[in-house]
């Protein structure tokens, strides 16, 4: 009876105390929520600024980040509100700056104070590990200091041959899928997978077929970062269930999909993933492994023949994006050296940035061209004029389809055989070609991959203005001064306001004119971007893209490859829409659940 006693009274005790702290948690969660909700917006500064209104839970991230409302909503509240205002996040209490100020631009992205907020982070690491997107502070600064040296001018340069070969087998490929419904005599054409969505179409004055041209340069540019990045060799293009490829398309269709509510949560609390995974954490786990497992054998490889190979030796051959940050991590001092882990966390990004990124710039390029037949004719007549190496027969490229493998090339035209021209002569006449420059530029200004990015205040800051601001009191912080914020705001840069602001391109910002590139007005100068103008595609600062040569060489590659040889028209009946995600990606009007696609009828050019 005693034990009992004492067992009971043990027994409300512990009750008692976890009674105690119920209620202290409760009434620390009501003081973080009455704090979060009205006492903390009394304190910001950013309140004063002037924005749009709402309700008190009222949000404005489909004003911001949906493209069907973007472009005019931007344009909109710059003229109602300034260059520089504020809007809500996830209520009327989550006060965020938005700015077309260049100069707030400026402090913004180059000063220590605002990083890319832990939850983008998060996420990015999630997906790609701990590269160079998802660091921030010293750790950015050592990753991008090894990097660099990959992507100079001098080392991408080294890379085109890789570029065009690619560029080249793709093109073949879709030569024999044009081939197939016209080929009489073939009793068994190719049979290509469903996935390479295409179906046959004819008429008199066009014979062509309707690709997914998303689905193709995706694969491409998954074959070239793989060459150039690692000198590995995924051939997605012959196979596209090669295991990585697929791991990676499976995951970023499920990233694609956005975080959803599910997927804020995991962000705060990852142990869901572990506790209650849904599929497609599922997949994304799955995927991730082999991504892994992949990428160790790859590091591990790679850094033993970098070790193995004489200093000459490794100078003049080994000049894939890999061996050259090992080469350059190996130098460095052992204390600030890269890990394999991260390392291969390297490998990832440059699977995310130098594929997608720059598949989706080729894809939209053609969906444009395809719409502007004069300017597609324009751009054909220029690379085909200007020497035969931009002309089919081309220069070899240690590439050519064998009739093993194909068996259809036998009866399709000759357009990959040996010229005198060298490689080095063909890209520099891809180079010199002007309105190929200005149709890449136009491309990477009106539909940049990354619609906008983040950052957060890590301190109690002031930022200068070069234009007027007027608060809502009425008082106007004049240019040359400066607006307060506060430590944990947000700062959104809209990478693709700023490129289709009228204010900077003028009243045809959003019309698709390359022409504008042979006479930028002021407004569209810049030094920060020389050639670019004020081309907010690749940022400017200590977070710029260092790819950005890398993305506009393979562009220019598989357009001066696929003009000559193609002509492309929009697909009957489908509108192609936008939407944001990681990255900008199309899709078919009314079906975004398939996911990205872009068909555009594809036929071949004749004289």
């Amino acid at each position: 009876m005693l034990s009992f006693n004492i067992l009971l009274t043990s027994f409300s005790t512990v009750a008692k105390i976890a009674g105690v702290c119920l209620l202290l948690l409760l009434a620390r969660g009501v003081f973080w929520f009455f704090n979060m909700m009205f006492i903390l917006p009394l304190l910001d500064p950013l309140r004063k600024l002037p924005g749009p209104t709402g309700s008190s839970m009222q949000n404005h991230f489909r004003e911001v980040t949906d493209p069907k409302y973007s472009p005019e909503v931007h344009e909109e509240w710059r003229e109602r509100f300034g260059k520089t205002f504020r809007f809500h996040g996830f209520g009327k209490h989550d006060f965020r700056l938005m700015t077309f100020d260049f100069r707030v631009l400026t402090h913004v992205l180059n000063s220590p104070t605002y990083e890319k907020p832990w939850q983008t982070r998060a996420l990015l690491a999630r997906l790609i590990g701990r590269g160079i997107f998802s660091m921030e502070g010293s750790e950015h600064k050592m990753q991008r200091r090894l990097i660099g040296p990959a992507f100079t001018s001098t080392s991408v340069k080294t890379m085109v041959p890789i570029f065009l070969q690619k560029a080249r087998q793709m093109c073949e490929r879709w030569d024999i899928l044009i081939s197939e419904p016209f080929l009489d005599d073939v009793e068994t054409p190719m049979d290509p997978p469903p996935a390479y969505a295409a179906v046959a179409t004819a008429s008199e004055k066009f014979r062509g077929r309707t690709i997914d041209v998303a689905h193709w340069t995706s694969r491409a540019s998954f074959d070239v970062i793989g060459l150039a990045g690692f000198d590995y060799r995924f051939n997605s293009l012959d196979d596209e269930s090669e295991a990585v490829y697929s791991a990676y398309r499976r995951m970023f269709n499920v990233a694609d999909k956005g975080p959803r509510m599910r997927g804020v949560l995991e962000l705060y609390f990852p142990i869901i993933r572990t506790l209650w995974p849904d599929n497609g954490t599922r997949v994304t786990n799955e995927s991730l492994c082999i991504i892994d497992k992949a990428g160790r054998k790859l590091v591990a490889a790679k850094k033993a023949t970098v070790l193995a190979e004489a200093p000459d030796v490794q100078d003049n051959q080994q000049k894939d994006i890999l061996s050259l940050l090992i080469k350059a991590n190996l130098s460095t001092d052992a204390s600030k050296r890269l890990s394999d882990v991260e390392l291969l966390d390297q490998c990832s990004t440059f699977l995310l940035a130098g594929s997608d990124s720059v598949s989706l710039a080729i894809s939209w390029c053609l969906h444009y061209l395809s719409q502007n037949p004069k300017i597609q004719s324009r751009l054909r007549d220029e690379l085909r004029s200007k020497s035969p190496s931009l002309s089919p027969p081309y220069p070899a490229i240690d590439y050519i389809l064998t009739e093993e493998k194909y068996p259809l090339r036998a009866t399709l035209p000759p357009t990959y055989c040996s010229t005198d021209y060298s490689v080095e002569e063909h890209w520099d006449e891809i180079e010199a070609s002007p309105y190929l420059d200005a149709v890449v530029r136009e491309t990477l200004r009106i539909c940049p991959p990354v619609h906008g990015t983040i950052r957060v205040a890590t301190a109690d800051d002031k930022i200068p203005v070069s234009h007027p601001v007027v608060l809502q009191d009425g008082t106007v912080v004049e240019e040359g001064g400066h607006i307060s914020i506060r430590k944990g705001s947000y700062i959104h840069i809209p990478i693709e306001g700023l490129n289709l602001s009228t204010e900077i391109w003028g009243s045809d910002a959003q019309v698709f004119n390359p022409d504008r590139w042979s006479c930028l007005p002021p407004s569209a100068r810049s030094p920060a971007h020389p050639g670019l103008g004020n081309v907010m595609t690749f940022g400017f600062g200590p977070h710029s893209c260092l790819g950005y040569k890398f993305c506009i060489s393979e562009m220019k590659a598989f357009l001066a490859t696929m003009l000559p040889q193609f002509v492309f028209t929009p697909a009957e009946g489908v509108e192609i829409s936008k939407f944001n995600a990681i990255l900008t990606r199309p899709y078919i009007s009314g079906k975004w659940d398939k996911g990205t696609q872009l068909p555009i009828v594809v036929g071949r050019y004749t004289t």
